[in-house]
């Protein structure tokens, strides 16, 4: 019965060793792979999550990290305890069976003498699990180590990504509060006529937009039509009370001696005036020679470049007299004038004088003429007037930038053509000069006028040839 006993002892000890065992071994497993997965997926994502993301996924990553190591350090210690428990149970159970081998004889030692045997093999392959074991344990102690510079590498990104994350926003607030402070220095810097002036355009822009929301868009489109019409019916009786008047005063001056030329066109700022034939029996425009003068009471002065049929008036000849002499293909001369000084436009004064306040203004031109050369491809330019300087340029190309001096002039275009009420001719330098298109008439005399102010304002007085 005590032999039986201790077999079964044995065999309970041997079988509780060996589950022990493979619990041990499956829980090693079953870590090593859980801390290898955690590991991947956390070096995984650390490269497509942002910052917030990979902090928060981080932590709870790191916290169940931590918990499967606790858990796993448990397992550890517990089968260390039953590790320690083994050597002192196989000696009291080798001497037990040592006693027993004495005491007994026949089959009874057989079966003694088998149970040491067992006990020796039992032994032996304790003795390998445990060098299994000291060797898992050293893998799990590598895992755990390359789960610490894992941590500590994902750690330190983050700690970048924080770090360079908070430059940028401080870079940006850095400019934001800039740009408020570059706002704030202008706005203080605005001077009393300026603060003025935006006043003003703030109650103009008031006032529009309470007209627009008074009358209806078709309403607005029905009188722009009418004045559209009473300027044009206005536009021709002028001409017509011109012409009858033309023809009173040749009649009057000379009936016996008829005129081969008469004048036609408005005599105001913006229009053209045109020298035509007055019958079949007038000699040919082409053959003639033209020469118009500015009018100073009894005294006529030549307008330089002004030797076609056709002259369109600049701000110049407000308040003038023109008259153009025409030299005949038989030597004759005869000569004809405006019935009054030419007017100036409506409106023309006050624009210039916006344009004045808000410190300059730009203008679409095309380049007509360079150096005299016609150009074949007209381009389209910005024309630029300020208080110091003409400018001349396309986006960040300057074709001509000069400041006012002695050597500039700029005047109406002195030639003939349907574009003369509309160019201007500007002499940038000695080597430099510019027949440019604007887009209307009043453009082009307001170019003319604001150029003229702000040079008068540096001395300079801003004219045509010899004006």
């Amino acid at each position: 019965m005590e032999l039986q006993k201790l077999a079964s002892i044995a065999g309970v000890t041997a079988e509780v060793s060996y589950d022990r065992t493979d619990e041990g071994k499956e829980g090693l497993a079953a870590a090593r792979e859980m801390v290898g997965k955690e590991s991947s997926d956390l070096w995984g994502r650390v490269k497509r999550m942002s910052v917030r993301d990979l902090a928060s996924k981080f932590e709870s990553r790191q916290a169940a990290a931590h918990a499967a190591a606790a858990r796993l350090a448990e397992e550890q210690k517990a089968k260390e305890v039953a590790l320690l428990d083994k050597p002192a149970l196989l000696k009291k159970l080798r001497g037990l069976l040592g006693d027993l081998l004495g005491r007994v004889a026949g089959r009874s030692k057989d079966d003694v003498t088998e149970a040491l045997i067992t006990v020796d093999a039992v032994e032996a392959q304790w003795t390998q699990q445990e060098t299994e074991a000291v060797q898992e344990r050293e893998e799990s102690r590598k895992l755990a180590a390359l789960f610490q510079k894992a941590s500590e590498d994902a750690k330190s990104i983050i700690e970048k990504e924080r770090q360079e994350a908070q430059a940028e926003i401080e870079a940006a607030r850095v400019t934001a509060l800039r740009c408020q402070q570059t706002l704030e220095e202008q706005a203080h810097t605005l001077s009393q006529s300026e603060q003025e002036e935006l006043a003003e355009l703030r109650q103009e822009i008031k006032e529009a937009r309470r007209i627009t929301m008074l009358h209806a868009p078709s309403k607005v489109m029905d009188m722009e039509y009418e004045i559209a019409g009473l300027r044009q019916q206005l536009t021709e009786k002028t001409l017509e009370v011109v012409a009858i008047r033309r023809k009173m005063d040749v009649l009057v001056s000379n009936p016996e001696v008829p005129a081969h030329f008469e004048l036609q066109g408005e005599e105001r700022l913006g229009s053209s005036l045109v020298t035509v034939p007055a019958d079949s029996h007038s000699p040919e425009l082409g053959k003639c020679i033209f020469q118009w003068h500015r009018m100073h009471g009894a005294k006529a002065e030549a307008i330089v470049g002004a030797t076609r049929p056709q002259y369109a008036p600049e701000p110049l000849d407000v308040g003038k007299v023109l008259k153009v002499d025409i030299d005949l293909p038989d030597g004759s001369r005869e000569s004809l004038a405006t019935l009054g000084p030419i007017d100036g436009a409506a409106g023309l004064s006050q624009y210039v004088e916006a344009l004045i306040r808000k410190g300059g203004a730009e203008f679409n031109v095309r380049i007509f003429q360079e150096n005299g050369e016609h150009v074949v491809k007209a381009t389209f330019q910005m024309l630029a007037i300020d208080k110091l300087r003409m400018k001349l340029y396309k986006g960040r190309h300057n074709r001509a930038k000069e400041e006012y001096s002695s050597s500039m002039q700029l005047c109406g275009a002195r030639g003939g053509g349907d574009a003369a009420a509309r160019s201007l001719y500007w002499v940038v330098n000695k080597s430099l000069t510019f027949m440019l298109v604007l887009d209307s008439e009043r453009e082009r005399n307001a170019a003319i006028m604001l150029a003229r102010r702000y040079a008068y304002d540096c001395n300079i007085i801003l004219g045509g040839p010899v004006d």
